[in-house]
């Protein structure tokens, strides 16, 4: 991964040793690191716009971590969690993988175990934030239409042919050429098809203005 910054991993733990070798360990294969001791550390950190996860112990004084994911999930911090347990069961690793957990690992664990979570989480991480990127690309091009060309799109992508929208329209067929035209402009796209995929993801369809 060639990003301008390094990705960040957190790493909350009560056992200093266990922060300390885990901050060894990913500072080693080059990711910029933040070791914590407790869960309201997290809670309060301001954290850099970067790619990046975080490494949980479940077992934390005052709340634990499957409490935490769920108050990092409330608060709209979305970092992919790898947990970390010395005392791990089934029905807590099901929880928390339901919950969004890219993995559980019992302690002790191999570093490389360890290495290929994070980077399994970081990747995830970063596909997010790609996503996220391209929707609110394709949200600001479907705000530069105008509400007549919101309409001619949403009939046009429910599959009307240009004579039909004009009738629906009450518009003459060579208005709703120029009004389609606009639309496959404004949303960069050369093909019906595209122009469908991007309303899809838009939540886009017939009578949407």
């Amino acid at each position: 991964m060639s990003l301008p910054t390094p990705p960040l991993v957190v790493v909350v733990d009560d056992d200093a040793a266990v922060r300390d070798a885990l901050d060894s360990l990913l500072r080693s294969v080059g990711l910029q690191t933040r070791v914590l001791g407790a869960p309201s550390e997290l809670l309060q950190a301001v954290l850099p716009d970067v790619p990046g996860c975080i490494v949980l112990d479940v077992r934390l004084p005052g709340i634990s971590g499957l409490d935490l994911q769920g108050q990092l999930a409330a608060q709209g911090i979305h970092l992919p969690i790898v947990f970390m347990t010395g005392h791990g069961d089934i029905p807590m690793t099901v929880r928390a993988m339901k919950a969004g957990a890219v993995d559980f690992l019992a302690k002790p664990f191999r570093d490389q175990d360890m290495l290929d979570a994070v980077i399994a989480a970081i990747e995830r991480d970063t596909r997010r934030r790609q996503d996220m990127a391209a929707r609110g690309s394709l949200e600001a091009r479907y705000a530069t239409l105008t509400p007549r060309e919101r309409e001619v799109m949403a009939h046009v992508v429910a599959g009307l042919m240009n004579k039909q929208v004009a009738g629906v329209l009450h518009l003459s067929e060579i208005t709703v050429k120029i009004h389609r035209g606009n639309v496959m402009r404004k949303m960069g796209v050369r093909s019906l098809a595209d122009l469908v995929r991007h309303a899809e993801a838009l939540g886009v369809g017939t009578g949407t203005a």
